[in-house]
């Protein structure tokens, strides 16, 4: 009797070019697994989860995708990447661990939120001092300062400031979104250090005017490719994200981790060549394959009664 197809799903949001070569490659190969979009309408308490794995590209934006992930989770499908873990990652606590390596990043500070979406009283918020000292809180970060959410990914919600009067805007008009105060480190050179099945790293320089990456890949055997694929892997590896991508600038030769975890990186032949394209999309299909096939233990409250049992 033939063993059972391993399977894969993908939860994704609006890209298609690299979940179509994803599954392609899957598909077309010899390893007897399959991959396929999930499709949800509605968990049942108690129903099965038949995916040995399950990538998640979305659930940051949708927060059904998350429970739903976690009760696969639970289901003993193995998440890329775990679903627990990136419901406590944030900015500021990503730069706290980017220091505590030992590895240098901009000046952060996390601030109030404006609003918050619950019933409040005065006496909710004895613990904060009232008004803020929005002048040490500038005078520390310096500016220009980079304004945006502690939690979202990508651009959005971002804005520079570059006094106390437009930080004070920028924070009235947040509402119940934390946000962080960053210092912004000026230079042309910024390394996005792509990390899969926490071993393997790519690093590619990108053009922020161009906005997209360079042709020329980053060499790890160089002294500066070997530096940045050291530091992307040990805060990966810190995370154990099987998918992950380090942002670097690069100021007098010193490299400074601006955005530590993105474990969503956007991968699309419009920012990159066809070559770059391609080795993400290998090097994660072979990683999905392998997770299906000999999963690792993945940390989250669906284990702890089994190692205390």
């Amino acid at each position: 009797m033939s063993e059972r197809a391993k399977k894969i799903g993908l939860i994704i949001g609006q890209e298609w070019e690299w979940p179509e070569a994803f599954m392609q490659m899957v598909n077309d190969s010899d390893e007897n697994v399959t991959a396929k979009l999930v499709k949800l309408g509605g968990t049942f308490m108690g129903e099965t989860c038949d995916y040995d794995v399950i990538i998640d590209r979305i659930s940051h934006e949708i927060p059904y995708y998350r429970a739903f992930l976690k009760y696969a989770a639970i289901q003993r499908t193995y998440i890329i990447n775990n679903p627990y873990t990136l419901s406590a990652d944030s900015k500021f606590s990503g730069t706290a661990l980017v220091n505590k390596l030992g590895l240098k990043s901009p000046r952060t500070v996390v601030l109030p939120n404006k609003q918050v979406e619950r019933d409040a009283t005065p006496n909710t918020f004895r613990n904060l001092e009232y008004p803020m000292d929005w002048q040490a809180i500038i005078d520390f970060v310096g500016v220009p300062a980079i304004f945006k959410d502690n939690q979202a990914r990508g651009r959005r919600g971002v804005a520079r400031v570059h006094n106390v009067d437009e930080l004070i805007q920028q924070y009235d008009e947040s509402g119940s979104r934390t946000k962080i105060l960053q210092q912004i480190i000026e230079s042309d050179q910024h390394v996005h250090s792509f990390v899969i099945g926490q071993e393997n790293v790519l690093s590619l320089n990108y053009s922020v005017k161009n906005g997209r990456y360079q042709q020329m890949t980053l060499d790890n055997d160089s002294e500066l490719g070997k530096q940045l694929a050291t530091d992307a892997l040990r805060i990966t590896q810190a995370y154990q994200y099987d998918i992950n991508m380090v942002e670097f600038v690069i100021k007098d030769e010193v490299a400074y981790v601006i955005n530590g975890t993105y474990p969503t990186p956007d991968i699309d032949l419009a920012l990159m060549n066809e070559e770059q394209f391609l080795w993400l999309v290998s090097q994660i299909a072979a990683l999905a394959i392998k997770r299906a096939k000999r999963p690792l233990p993945q940390t989250g409250v669906f284990n702890q009664q089994e190692q205390t049992s």
